[in-house]
């Protein structure tokens, strides 16, 4: 990733200061819970992404900048909301913003980000990215509406689940991604692929979340571990075991997760379930899978820095422990 951040070094600062410009508010209130969240160790990862395609596909502005702090807006908002529907107390590591400020506070706040990245986007004036990026806020918002209606469901099978994950995690790196190549205005084939590089990017990025979950240290992943399965989240590696596993051991599970809170022996117990029928291997070879299918997509672009740097990007989410 060395590589990635060094020829990125200057318009990451530009980023962030955008961050700090974006955030200008006289409620003193939104400007802390703002910089809060944003400056509580994010990857970047989406911001990145743009500004990796705006280069690769030939883009020579400045728009890119102030696009890439959008998508961060438009994350750090979905993160502020969701600390507040699954009750969570830590986020990377730290104490989340609701556990700090309250939970009305936390959604205000990522009511703010939402309606301060669109104010940006008109002011931008491209009706192409803003349709994008509106119709990727929509579909984030039926994935997270999907996800709490598949809440302990342990009939949901793969497809389901990936059509979740498509809505609430990658379409925002797939806009993220096709918002580079509007601004460079490249071909339609061209435009596409990248869409679909940030797709299936996204969708093995939370493949590996699914992994880690289960197997992280709290200290690194900065949440308890099994935290997914204890908010009744039916992720990969348990829809893979569930698959394979007896009716006397999916009897088990649906008691485990049924209960109100779950103990370390509960946890436990799963996760050895999940370990029996690989299903930690098998979340790593899928997102694998994704990940080389992205990196071929990126081979319609002659090679450079920025194919390479994308590559990079691509293998850290599936390398990644945290």
């Amino acid at each position: 990733m060395q590589k990635v951040l060094e020829l990125l070094k200057n318009d990451l600062a530009a980023v962030e200061n955008q961050f700090r410009e974006d955030l200008a508010s006289d409620v003193v209130l939104i400007r802390k819970v703002g910089e809060y969240v944003l400056g509580s160790g994010g990857k970047r990862v989406r911001p990145m992404l743009l500004l990796l395609s705006a280069r690769l596909a030939g883009y020579q502005g400045e728009k890119h900048i102030g696009l890439a702090s959008v998508v961060e807006f438009i994350h750090t908002a979905t993160l502020l909301h969701d600390d507040v529907v699954d009750g969570a107390s830590l986020r990377r590591g730290n104490a989340s913003a609701n556990s700090v400020w309250g939970n009305e506070a936390s959604v205000l706040v990522g009511d703010f980000l939402f309606a301060k990245s669109f104010s940006i986007m008109v002011r931008d004036g491209n009706l192409a990215i803003l349709k994008v990026l509106s119709d990727a806020t929509t579909m984030m918002a039926e994935g997270e509406v999907q996800q709490l209606i598949s809440t302990c469901d342990l009939d949901l099978d793969e497809e389901q689940y990936i059509s979740v994950v498509r809505n609430k995690t990658a379409v925002l790196m797939a806009a993220a991604c096709q918002c580079g190549a509007i601004l460079a205005g490249i071909d339609s084939d061209r435009e596409l692929a990248l869409r679909e590089v940030g797709m299936e990017l996204g969708i093995a990025f939370q493949f590996m979340d699914d992994a880690l979950d289960y197997v992280a240290d709290q200290k690194e992943f900065g949440k308890r571990r099994g935290q997914d399965l204890a908010e009744g989240k039916m992720t990969l590696p348990l829809i893979h075991a569930l698959r394979q596993a007896t009716a006397e051991e999916r009897l088990r599970v649906e008691q485990i997760v049924e209960l109100d809170e779950l103990d370390d022996a509960h946890i436990d117990e799963v996760v050895a379930l999940i370990d029996r029928y690989d299903g930690i291997g098998y979340t790593r070879r899928r997102a694998a899978e994704l990940v080389a299918s992205a990196k071929r997509r990126l081979e319609i672009f002659p090679p450079s820095r920025e194919r390479e740097a994308l590559c990079i990007l691509a293998d850290y989410v599936v390398g990644r422990t945290m």
